[in-house]
């Protein structure tokens, strides 16, 4: 790639990542959405659980707390409130806080600071969840934990109320974020009884998150029978209330490596909402009215995933939840460089090793292209003499020095945009390579080598950003083309110094892989231009 590609390619990422952040912190219609809908809020009735019909009620931010119980599988442990059989908060015991931490990464919970939970229940003529109150769930001990010989751990929660016993059962799986939410309901009366099943995720309403150099998504989403995978931000939630009768679907909340979602009834009519309150933002699902005959019982299922985006078993867990693995508009490319990363890397068993792999794999197979490129940009120097003839030549007459150009241009079999279109065609893979990298949770506190112990983070002592600075620097003197502006020539003299400047802040997986990719360049460049010495076309320049 030629200092103009490196420009251009580079001019793009920075343009990229600006909107990205500015779709994130400066939408300027925010403001005055959050003056009005702070108006309606105060007309809002308290309350913990929405109503019993398909209308987007009021729902209260308040959090009831009983006992806490804890339930524990390989890779999940859940604290449960009995008071409603809330999820209250949810460690990821494969995932550390922070890097050699050895602390569990929390991703549900309920503190002063933050509100994160996840709640189910029942409403309806005879649900059990009100605004009244919460019920009271039995237990039989106070820890679960999956042993050694089993595969699945059930905990059963029950609770009766004139003459009905409730059982909310919540079913852990091994090496699984899926668990398994299902409500038992044994009507032992003379009469029918109606409930709804719901749940929602409650989250502390967060203006923005991530950085210009790693701007993340924190805020909700979910997916319809219209739409596969859908936004809908906090500020979204402030603005207009989601309401939406489907088949399916989900909800969920999302944030940058790890996602909370509840999946209901797949085979059921649902509804999904939104609401704001307080500073809390709820998004959740309403499940259809169920009629239980008497001296009858019926169950009523859905699924709570709560841990990290492993894309294989989200994709197992619901239809498009692997999507909260957003690639943006580059995802049919990003999806195989994915694969191909995680290929490569149970081969080598390191994951810098694996980016370095990726990048060989890619400009191997566009190595045609960059071909391309260069021996069209060697054959315009060649002809710059000429062309600068012409110019003295024909001076102002622009129309009949474009005629003669074109007519040069023909006779020597050049393409002038030869040079241009594989940098166009590679910008899609290499945006595909960015959100890949961004995305994959597999990064995360991942090794390399030396001083580099997490991918995910910037390098901290700078050494990967100023390599690659340097090798933008000696990809500038190779170039065929020197620029012959001078305002141009002051602005790529110092586009390695503020590349390395931006570089610095970047997870340094990224940087690994764009110092790897200089270096093939460097050196397809070289043999390239050899080749084309030993034709007599590069030589001709001279």
């Amino acid at each position: 790639m030629n200092n103009r590609g490196l420009l251009l390619m580079g001019l793009l990422l920075v343009s990229v990542l600006i909107f990205t952040q500015w779709q994130q912190d400066f939408n300027p219609e925010i403001q005055a959405q959050k003056q009005a809908q702070a108006a309606a809020q105060t007309q809002q009735q308290a309350g913990d659980v929405p109503a019993a019909s398909n209308a987007n009620n009021p729902i209260a931010d308040s959090i009831t707390q009983g006992k806490t119980i804890t339930v524990e599988s390989d890779v999940l442990r859940l604290t449960i409130d009995t008071l409603g059989g809330d999820v209250v908060g949810s460690d990821l015991l494969k995932h550390n806080a922070e890097l050699n931490s050895n602390t569990p990464f929390k991703l549900l919970q309920q503190d002063g600071t933050k509100t994160y939970v996840a709640q189910s229940g029942l409403v309806g003529k005879n649900g059990i969840d009100t605004n009244a109150g919460r019920p009271q769930y039995a237990v039989t001990a106070d820890s679960f934990k999956l042993t050694d010989d089993q595969n699945e751990l059930s905990v059963p929660l029950t609770f009766e109320k004139d003459g009905v016993v409730y059982t909310k059962t919540f079913t852990l799986k091994r090496g699984s974020y899926d668990v398994g939410v299902n409500f038992n309901i044994k009507n032992n009366t003379a009469e029918a009884i109606e409930v709804q099943p719901y749940g929602q995720l409650k989250h502390s309403v967060i203006e923005s998150s991530g950085s210009l150099t790693m701007p993340t998504y924190t805020g909700g989403a979910y997916s319809s029978s219209e739409t596969n995978y859908k936004k809908y931000s906090f500020q979204d939630m402030e603005k207009a209330n989601l309401s939406i009768d489907t088949k399916a679907g989900w909800i969920a909340v999302l944030q940058h490596y790890f996602v909370s979602a509840w999946v209901p009834n797949q085979d059921a009519d649902n509804n999904l909402y939104s609401r704001t309150n307080n500073g809390v933002a709820t998004i959740g699902y309403r499940g259809p009215l169920t009629t239980i005959a008497p001296n009858s019982e019926a169950n009523l299922s859905s699924k709570l995933w709560t841990g990290s985006k492993d894309q294989k078993e989200m994709e197992e867990a619901a239809n498009h939840l692997d999507l909260t693995v957003d690639y943006g508009w580059a995802w049919f490319i990003a999806k195989p460089l994915f694969w191909l990363l995680t290929a490569i890397q149970k081969i080598v068993s390191n994951w810098g090793l694996a980016i370095i792999g990726v990048t060989i794999v890619v400009k191997t197979i566009l190595y045609p292209l960059t071909k391309a490129q260069y021996t069209s940009m060697a054959k315009m120097r060649m002809l710059q003499p000429r062309i600068t003839e012409m110019r003295e030549r024909f001076g102002d007459d622009r129309q009949r020095m474009s005629q003669e150009m074109m007519k040069l241009y023909k006779e020597e079999k050049v393409n002038p945009m030869g040079g241009c279109l594989p940098i166009l065609i590679q910008m899609p893979i290499f945006i595909a390579l960015y959100w890949t990298f961004m995305e994959a949770v597999e990064l995360r506190h991942a090794p390399f080598f030396g001083w580099i112990k997490d991918l995910s983070a910037q390098d901290p002592y700078y050494i990967l950003p100023l390599l690659m600075g340097a090798s933008m620097f000696l990809l500038q003197k190779m170039s065929p083309t020197p620029v012959a502006d001078p305002m141009q020539q002051k602005v790529m003299n110092f586009m390695p110094v503020i590349f390395t400047v931006f570089f610095l802040w970047f997870p340094s997986g990224l940087v690994l892989y764009w110092l790897t990719s200089n270096l093939i360049t460097i050196a397809q460049q070289w043999l390239i231009y050899r080749n084309l010495e030993k034709k007599g076309l590069h030589s001709r320049k001279k």
